[in-house]
């Protein structure tokens, strides 16, 4: 993702860019000759020389692109005066991004796509492991491992599915010239329609577009970068929430991230085991939703065919985004590659809870061997208040289960408790839901098919600092 934003890959599809306009100009009839196409196409290769040339005249000039025509023409004498013949800077600046959004999204789906088949894997693993599940930050009925990472797959599988949308609505801006009317083109085609659609089909073609924008300004519509930027925000956001859940479940002690062997928590408290990944996951995940703003207020505040307001601040807000976005999936895949599952923790805290909740199991037993419904709910409903007491003001355990056991009302049904207590019957079709999401036929098989050759392949992410 570097590379693909760095001022080299932007410099020489800069130059791409060029030479694919010769090329249709000179298909169509133009006065290049192959002498002038074999020159630009041996010096697409950016030199240091070629960064310095650009470099002094930009200071010179203060313009980026002739910066650069003029550098390309020095490595490329023969063809220098047909370097950007009819374009604008846009041409250049503006199909360049689109080929970068569209290798950025190219370069983030498989990856995106690796970390929900691990998190897959993980939740087949856990599907029928219960654990607590909460509502209002309070313990409420169980769920299972497995089943609460499907969650977080089916937030990851929205985001696939944004991620390939933006990917697949993109198009070429092509040769449109300096407000997207195409009249320098019929200048220089004499008026010919005809070949000005076809120029602008050749470049599209040949930067690897389907097809390009019919209406567009001097620039492509900044209406793009905000659909992209908030596909990738609502990725950032999937990560925080990811990362809030497992820092939750680490400070329950329920379920870790990868921590190494000689990994240092806290500089002063040793025994520390900070969840170090997932904070900066919510970090990195917030700054990504926070940067899509920029894309908002730039498409929002362009004035007319064009205002230049839009340049600097795309120039940093596009290349962030991405490298953002490449981090959460690195961070994510390293986390889902180790996460740690501590089943004796997660019954005992299951056991905690568990007496309040088989309850309603309790009562609905006491109807069936005939005993009042109500008569059964009041008996829970003052036990269940002694036994809370008991918690509350005196430190101890919840001890409801053994009041019941205790109390002679329940004599009917005393046989039947371990079966009434067993947490797997509390999980409700939980382990089927797991099973139909992520097996054959499910959700996520049918959404990750076009990667499979990507997944099979991928290594597990590092973190290197």
């Amino acid at each position: 993702m570097k590379k693909l934003f760095s001022a080299r890959r932007r410099a020489e599809t800069w130059r791409l860019l060029w030479l694919w306009l010769a090329e249709g100009e000179k298909e169509l009839g133009l006065p290049i000759s192959d002498k002038m196409i074999d020159q630009l196409r041996s010096h697409i290769t950016m030199t240091i020389h070629d960064f310095e040339v650009a470099a002094s005249e930009e200071k010179k000039r203060l313009h980026d692109v002739m910066a650069h025509v003029h550098a390309f023409g020095e490595a490329a004498p023969e063809a220098a005066g047909i370097i950007h013949w009819g374009a604008t800077s846009c041409y250049v600046t503006d199909n360049a991004d689109l080929i970068f959004l569209r290798d950025g999204l190219g370069i983030l789906l498989p990856k995106l796509a690796t970390v929900i088949q691990k998190l897959s894997d993980f939740a087949r693993k856990y599907k029928d492991l219960p654990c607590l599940g909460y509502t209002h930050g309070q313990p409420a009925q169980l769920v299972t491992v497995g089943k609460r990472a499907c969650s977080w797959i089916q937030n990851l599988l929205m985001d696939l599915r944004n991620l390939e949308r933006a990917k697949e609505d993109l198009r070429f801006r092509g040769v449109k010239g300096t407000v997207g009317t195409q009249a320098s083109f019929l200048q220089i085609f004499g008026g010919d329609y005809a070949k000005v659609e076809n120029l602008d089909e050749i470049v599209t073609r040949k930067a690897g577009f389907d097809s390009a924008f019919t209406i567009s300004s001097q620039t492509y519509t900044r209406k793009i970068d905000l659909d992209v930027g908030h596909a990738l925000a609502s990725f950032g956001a999937t990560c925080q929430q990811i990362g809030g859940d497992i820092r939750h479940l680490a400070m329950f002690k329920e379920m870790e991230e990868p921590f190494a062997k000689d990994q240092i928590g806290s500089s002063a408290m040793a025994y520390k085991r900070n969840p170090m990944r997932s904070e900066r996951m919510c970090s990195l995940g917030r700054e990504l939703c926070n940067l899509s703003l920029n894309n908002v207020n730039t498409f929002a505040n362009q004035w007319l065919e064009r205002s230049l307001d839009d340049s600097a601040v795309r120039r940093t807000t596009l290349p962030e985004t991405f490298l953002l976005a490449d981090a959460l999936t690195i961070l994510l895949d390293n986390i889902c590659s180790g996460l740690v599952v501590y089943p004796a923790v997660i019954q005992r805290r299951i056991d905690e809870e568990l007496p309040l909740m088989a309850t309603e199991n309790l009562i609905m037993a006491m109807v069936d061997k005939g005993a009042s419904r109500q008569e059964a709910h009041e008996h829970i409903r003052v036990l269940s208040h002694e036994a809370a007491d008991q918690v509350k003001n005196y430190g101890k355990d919840n001890d409801l289960l053994e009041r019941v056991k205790n109390d002679p009302f329940f004599e009917p049904i005393l046989k039947d408790m371990s079966k009434l207590l067993d947490p797997t019957t509390f999980i409700g079709a939980a382990s089927q839901q797991v099973e139909k999401f992520t097996g054959d036929g499910g959700e996520v098989p049918l959404a990750l098919q076009r990667y499979r050759a990507q997944i099979s392949s991928a290594e597990a992410a590092e973190l290197h600092v």
